[in-house]
């Protein structure tokens, strides 16, 4: 029996009790390992007892979760202090992670904070403003919704023609989720969008850079998963490109 790829997925540093624990959520690892067909390990963002280029060879991939953190204004050369939380530790690994998993010609795929943190590791910005700008979408729920209702709050996105997910798709566009608060700004040097949102955002772009393909989306395929065909498509993709078939 061959062995299936291995995925390394990026933990968060994230309050457990009374001490700070590597953390990564469930529904992240379990979509990835379930319908991607792969085995996974955990990277810990511990940027003072390991480098990104230890692991990047040894893997068959990377996976950029979301998280409730946000990227700290400073990385993409914002001066405003920004609204937390800010987990600096994986905004270190993180730059050096894409940076390693690039150099290794390793796929990169990443989810919400991980689409935004790939554009910023790439030298683009983000912008702090999506459910809170008249002219644009209300890209999170109103506050005070259950946890689970979050996720029911909706957009379409339109897939541009002749990219990967719209050939993956083979459709026009998708109806997504929608949790954030903050989005693409300015979209970093070659990548290429491959969905928008009906006021313009960036919704998901991919490159081959270093001839590895990468792959991120805005939305939250790992939600519900199990009961999702459009969503098990992405981490199909993600299987492919695990075994160089992307």
């Amino acid at each position: 029996m061959s062995a299936r790829p291995v995925l390394g997925i990026i933990a968060c540093n994230r309050a457990v009790g009374n001490e700070v624990a590597q953390v990564v959520i469930n529904r992240y690892a379990t979509a990835a390992m379930r319908h991607a067909d792969c085995a996974a390990l955990i990277i810990p963002s511990l940027p003072d007892y390991m480098k990104a280029g230890e692991v990047a060879g040894r893997l068959d991939g990377v996976l950029l979760t979301g998280t409730p953190s946000n990227v700290e204004p400073a990385r993409y050369g914002d001066p405003a202090v920004g609204e937390g939380p800010f987990d600096p530790d994986r905004d270190r690994m993180m730059l050096d992670l894409v940076e390693a998993v690039i150099a290794a010609q390793r796929p990169l795929f990443g989810i919400c904070r991980g689409f935004q943190e790939i554009n910023v590791a790439l030298g683009g910005t983000l912008r702090r403003d999506t459910s809170a700008n008249e002219h644009l979408l209300h890209h999170h729920a109103p506050d005070g919704v259950a946890f689970d209702a979050m996720f029911d709050h909706r957009h379409k996105v339109d897939l541009v023609e002749g990219g990967l997910l719209a050939s993956a798709y083979q459709a026009p566009s998708l109806d997504v989720n929608s949790v954030h608060y903050q989005g693409i700004g300015d979209l970093a040097d070659g990548l290429q969008v491959e969905a928008r949102a009906p006021d313009g955002l960036v919704e998901a772009y991919s490159a081959r850079p270093n001839g590895a393909p990468l792959l991120a989306v805005q939305w939250h395929p790992e939600w519900a998963t199990d009961d999702n065909e459009q969503s098990q498509t992405y981490f199909r993709l993600l299987g492919r490109a695990l075994r160089g078939a992307l």
